[in-house]
């Protein structure tokens, strides 16, 4: 039977339960928005400044759908991050399959954008409209990275409604564990954005570092 990944996993509990995760908060797991997080240069505070300014006269006088947060906000973030640029690819509604319960149940869906670096996930980004919380995306987000072809290596996802950002990581070496980072809220503040373009380089720069 085949079930969207939306209708399958609606919360945090489910999520947890049905992929046998487990959320830990040590902060030597999820390291990699904490710690060692480069500058970001003059020129991308200024682009940020600018992507900042569009999106809040767009969200001023509505709330944003999840197509725009992701045009508005979400792709130029990336973009800024270096993702568009060698030696990373990128793919958007990329297909994703679970199988559950030896073979009985498959889980279906789509990543709203996916960066890789030589078949290496390195992003998974989730966008929602503004209307709704970044929590509610939390439980798909971890179905997505637990369908990493490679599950040996961590998964990093960043989840956003345009108001508010939240980065995940997700590792399934020995035991199945994920954490999460502050939620970051560019909508009050520009240093809010820097912040997720320094954890977005970091991230970036690591799994370089780890596949080559």
């Amino acid at each position: 039977m085949s079930v969207a990944i939306t209708d399958a996993i609606t919360t945090l509990a489910e999520a947890e339960r049905r992929f046998n995760l487990t959320r830990i908060e040590d902060k030597a797991f999820f390291w990699e928005w904490q710690s060692d997080l480069p500058e970001p240069l003059a020129t991308e505070q200024t682009d940020l400044d600018e992507l900042r300014r569009r999106y809040l006269y767009q969200r001023s006088e509505r709330q944003l759908l999840e197509g725009t947060v992701t045009l508005l906000l979400a792709s130029p973030l990336l973009a800024i991050a270096g993702f568009y640029d060698p030696p990373f690819r990128v793919q958007a509604e990329e297909s994703v399959r679970l199988t559950l319960n030896d073979g009985e149940e498959v889980l279906q869906g789509r990543i709203d954008v996916l960066v890789l670096l030589n078949q290496f996930w390195v992003v998974v980004l989730e966008s929602k409209k503004t209307a709704l919380s970044v929590w509610t995306a939390l439980p798909q987000t971890l179905a997505y990275l637990m369908a990493n072809p490679q599950p040996q290596q961590p998964s990093f996802g960043m989840v956003t409604n345009g108001d508010d950002i939240l980065f995940v990581k997700l590792v399934q070496a020995e035991s199945r564990l994920y954490a999460l980072s502050r939620v970051f809220a560019p909508f009050t503040s520009s240093q809010e954005l820097y912040s997720t373009l320094q954890i977005l380089k970091h991230i970036g720069r690591a799994i370089r570092e780890k596949v080559g």
